[in-house]
């Protein structure tokens, strides 16, 4: 997210991660935010779905960027994951992306698996 559109959301009172999940974790809540800020709806969506996977402890901007283009986008399909097979797939993107310094362990990606399984759905689409 870019500067500028972090600073029109804050206008709007969404200044964390659970303000934009809690105001925007729904199609209706996504389209009201759209209409109140002029971003792009999309743009809300994608914003949303990396805020839920940072809220699994260990997960945060640099390892949701991994996982989403592992194609993990929400808590909702990370927890149905295999974990060696997930940690696979993150090592082969990221040879060839870059995404992250440090690819996560199996042990770390099989907590984050276990984690999501524990949490309330967040995002509907």
């Amino acid at each position: 997210m870019k500067r500028v559109e972090a600073r029109t959301l804050r206008k709007t009172g969404v200044r964390t991660t659970e303000k934009l999940l809690k105001r925007a974790g729904t199609r209706s809540g996504r389209r009201e935010l759209a209409s109140a800020t002029g971003l792009p709806e999309r743009s809300i969506l994608t914003w949303v779905n990396r805020a839920d996977l940072m809220r699994v402890k260990g997960i945060g901007e640099e390892y949701s960027d991994l996982l989403e283009a592992a194609g993990v986008e929400t808590c909702k399909e990370l927890r149905n994951r295999n974990a060696q097979s997930l940690l696979g797939r993150m090592t082969q993107i990221n040879s060839k992306k870059r995404l992250v310094r440090r690819l996560p362990t199996e042990v770390m990606v099989r907590r984050w698996v276990d984690h999501a399984k524990e949490l309330p759905p967040a995002v509907s689409h």
